[in-house]
């Protein structure tokens, strides 16, 4: 008989988790989860800007974690994050993918305008790191796992002001599952989760951000979508529970993305 309570308990697993910047990241959130499930947690913060908030939220969360500046940009620093994960903990079970970038000119001009360096960088840091961070943290997922990235619906569809970002994640989808049949034999399953619109730091640099969050709660059958939300489905996407489930998209957007004419909802029966 299937226990959930046991495939959702994390007592003695490790999660490296890429992308806190404060209370309000999603990555933060699915860290909240993973924690409160018994796991320990590395932290990675993308600078020495946001290392001391970083770790006062790991703090605040007791028992064993870590807290590393690891720019995804640099390889030295990803090669780098690894070694104490493996020294402290003896091995990882999750990764957290929670990183996005885009030169904030990008959303604010039309898309036939990006320039090389700005697509190159967008796409380094925005889906070729989970390639990276995935060969790396390889050898210390010996007993299987499961690695978590977060996209949104701008992979699949054509989104105002959102540009060369769109790309970015359209290509994270397809890494995601290219990596699922690569990994299935070593009992590595990948999943992403596409969020709807979230108000988060990085979201304040899109050009239009407030207005797409509104339109999104106000026709979504569910309505808008929290990162705590975000944070459940990475919790399930971690647990025994997802333990077949490999290379999915899981939407958590209140069904926005099911939507083909989209009006607003009225009260009307």
């Amino acid at each position: 008989m299937l226990d959930s309570r046991d495939l959702l308990q994390l007592t003695g697993k490790t999660a490296a988790v890429f992308g806190v910047a404060n209370e309000r990241s999603i990555a933060w959130a699915i860290a909240k989860a993973l924690s409160g499930a018994g796991a320990n947690i590395a932290f990675s913060c993308e600078s020495e800007r946001v290392l001391d908030k970083v770790t006062a939220l790991a703090k605040g969360l007791g028992g064993t974690n870590t807290v590393q500046v690891c720019d995804v940009a640099n390889e030295q620093h990803t090669h780098e994050f690894f070694k104490p994960v493996e020294k402290n903990f003896r091995g990882l079970d999750f990764l957290i993918h929670s990183i996005a970038f885009a030169p904030r000119e990008t959303f604010g001009k039309p898309f036939y305008q990006t320039t090389k360096e700005e697509f190159f960088q967008t796409l380094n840091i925005s889906a070729y790191s989970l390639i990276e961070l995935t060969r790396k943290a390889l050898p210390l997922m010996r007993e299987g796992g499961s690695i978590v990235t977060l996209t949104y619906l701008a992979g699949e569809r054509a989104i105002h002001n959102y540009n060369v970002m769109g790309t970015a994640k359209a290509a994270l989808e397809q890494i995601v599952r290219q990596l699922s049949l690569e990994l299935g034999d070593k009992g590595i399953r990948i999943n992403a989760i596409s969020q709807g619109p979230t108000q988060t730091l990085a979201a304040r640099g899109i050009t239009g951000f407030v207005d797409m969050k509104e339109f999104h709660e106000k026709t979504a059958p569910l309505g808008g979508s929290s990162a705590e939300d975000a944070a459940g489905v990475a919790l399930f996407l971690c647990s025994g529970l997802s333990r077949h489930v490999t290379g999915e998209v899981l939407h958590n957007d209140g069904g926005f993305s099911i939507l083909g004419m989209q009006l607003p909802k009225t009260n009307k029966a």
